[in-house]
């Protein structure tokens, strides 16, 4: 899969996609990182890439001309379709999540337009994104965090990107639920005792007893969660 990142700060990614998941999913060919200075798109001398809003008002806003010249030139030489979508990274944008995630695995590429100061020029939105997309009802510096928060969620529900295939359907969200309780060597550690289920080798017992403790755990830590796996 491709992701596109349109950004005024390139360099906020040298280490992110260098350790872990994305990283694997990269040396195996199943992800490719493509990053994207707006900065050389804008046709001002010092490169400019904001402007103080009309009307007034405190900050700048993100001009269109940069971002549309970006876009569409890489779109261009990079063969991108039409029919890919364009997310902003914004907190007007819907709220990220594992459903989002699956969707977006699905495709074979996105482009992610970074903002930063105090947003974008609304013809932006308006025109050239397809989508919005918000990580959490918290303001960040810019879209950049936002970005990697995507990538690396998208990324490890690629096939092949993770050790099996099957990690992805055990983690929390995936059906509406939090994880079940999970556990390791030693069995026992400071007399606390892994259950005897787990360690009974009886597999259609452990996974019915999985279940269980996953319902129980989103009912008591996540209600909002669990009214829609009750529906």
């Amino acid at each position: 899969m491709k992701f596109h990142i349109f950004t005024i700060f390139p360099d906020m990614y040298s280490s992110a996609f260098e350790e872990g998941v994305i990283h694997r999913g990269i040396a195996k060919g199943h992800v490719e990182i493509f990053l994207h200075n707006i900065r050389d798109y804008s046709s001002d001398k010092h490169k400019k890439v904001d402007d103080s809003p009309f009307g007034g008002g405190p900050g700048m806003i993100m001009k269109p001309e940069p971002i549309f010249n970006a876009v569409e030139t890489v779109s261009k030489n990079h063969n991108i379709s039409k029919t890919t979508p364009k997310i902003l990274l914004s907190p007007q944008g819907k709220q990220f999540n594992h459903k989002i995630a699956k969707e977006l695995a699905n495709l074979s590429e996105i482009i992610l337009i970074c903002g930063r100061y105090e947003g974008f020029d609304e013809r932006i939105r308006e025109t050239l994104a397809t989508d919005e997309i918000s990580i959490g009802d918290y303001i960040l510096s810019g879209g950049e965090l936002a970005s990697m928060v995507i990538i690396d969620s998208v990324s490890r529900l690629i096939p092949g990107v993770l050790g099996s295939n099957e990690s992805p359907l055990n983690d929390s969200f995936y059906n509406d639920l939090l994880q079940f309780p999970q556990y390791t060597r030693p069995a026992s550690f400071r007399n606390m005792n892994v259950p005897d289920i787990i360690l009974s080798g009886n597999h259609a017992e452990i996974e019915k007893w999985r279940n269980l403790q996953s319902i129980i755990k989103t009912q008591n830590k996540r209600p909002d969660l669990f009214k829609k796996y009750d529906n």
